[in-house]
């Protein structure tokens, strides 16, 4: 993609990054963030940053007028207990924001081609005897099958007869930075065995093939609807870890047995769910209709992500040229400050 507008609603985290540096150098990138002066240093090079609350309609919907592509990436991290007061804002920051992206897009005079609304391939129930795709996966009552579910019907119930809209359930993405970080953490210091009985499936995804995904997609006006973006070989624990562990250059890794996740997660403040729950899920319909994926295997994707250097450190982007700086750039949404459009950037 060359020359085109794309707006990344939630962009302002690890997954909204590979997407900015992907998409970046070529395309008019803008990010929709709760907080753009908190991002001090890791502000992108290439993205355009404007305030709204992820929740109501207001000056910042005159940014999506024109967008070939918007990306809705909004939620708070389930990467916490779950709390009562956790689980509501883990369904209001999804919904809430889904519904008031649908909101703005009505009021446009020229709306997106395509909305891509992020969701999760855990909407899936655990499963350890068959591989989940689109047309015969299960899907149960648990709690962050739950948010899945009122995410998608947040998303589907939106009519935009002049946008296509399209749902990505996204596996764990592998990137630089991420999840990779405590994953390589625990093979530095030893504990990069695996964990549980390491028998439960991993579904996983090259962050650049997440990226690849939705720039095909654009690409293929007749795919609409539901896929799955999960590479298409997916492996148990054991084998990811292990796999981990030989790419960083470390041969041993002592195991966690499902009992001291438990302690662990109680004292780091998130849930075992997130290590123990059996995703095994199969990208079909996007196969289907020809997408190829650039890392189909998780060897080959550890080894763009990792090396084989045990030190080398893993940042979420890679160096901008030397003669470009990362400068946050925002956008003053004042009343006073905004010119017709709301098309002026002002400096930070």
């Amino acid at each position: 993609m060359k020359n085109k507008k794309i707006v990344l609603a939630g962009g302002s985290g690890f997954l909204g990054a590979g997407l900015a540096d992907y998409f970046g150098h070529s395309n008019e990138i803008i990010i929709l963030t709760r907080n753009p002066g908190g991002l001090n240093g890791a502000a992108h090079p290439d993205a355009v940053y404007v305030q709204w609350d992820g929740r109501s309609t207001g000056p910042w919907t005159a940014f999506l007028e024109g967008a070939d592509l918007l990306v809705n990436l909004s939620g708070k991290s389930v990467n916490c207990r779950y709390t009562e007061a956790n689980k509501a804002e883990i369904f209001a920051s999804r919904t809430e924001s889904t519904h008031a992206l649908g909101e703005a897009i009505k009021g446009l005079k020229q709306p997106p081609a395509l909305w891509i609304n992020a969701g999760s391939a855990t909407i899936y129930r655990h499963a350890e005897d068959r591989p989940m795709d689109e047309f015969d996966g299960e899907i149960e009552n648990d709690f962050s099958v739950q948010v899945c579910k009122k995410w998608e019907q947040a998303f589907n119930k939106i009519n935009l007869p002049h946008t296509r809209k399209v749902i990505l359930r996204i596996a764990v993405t592998l990137g630089k930075g991420g999840v990779m970080n405590p994953y390589l953490n625990l093979v530095k210091f030893g504990l990069g065995g695996h964990q549980g009985n390491g028998k439960q499936k991993y579904s996983w995804v090259h962050i650049m093939d997440v990226a690849r995904m939705m720039e095909w997609l654009y690409h293929h006006p007749e795919c609409e609807g539901t896929y799955n973006c999960s590479a298409p070989n997916p492996v148990d624990n054991h084998e990811f870890m292990a796999t981990l562990r030989k790419t960083a250059g470390h041969r041993f890794g002592l195991p966690a047995p499902a009992w001291m996740l438990a302690v662990g997660a109680a004292m780091i403040g998130t849930e075992t769910e997130l290590l123990l729950k059996s995703r095994w899920v199969l990208p079909t319909r996007i196969t289907r209709a020809g997408f190829a994926f650039k890392y189909p295997h998780l060897q080959e994707a550890m080894q763009q992500i990792v090396g084989s250097c045990p030190g080398r450190r893993i940042t979420c982007f890679e160096p901008p040229p030397a003669n470009k700086t990362p400068v946050l750039r925002s956008v003053d949404l004042s009343p006073n400050a905004l010119p017709e459009g709301c098309r002026q950037i002002l400096p930070p």
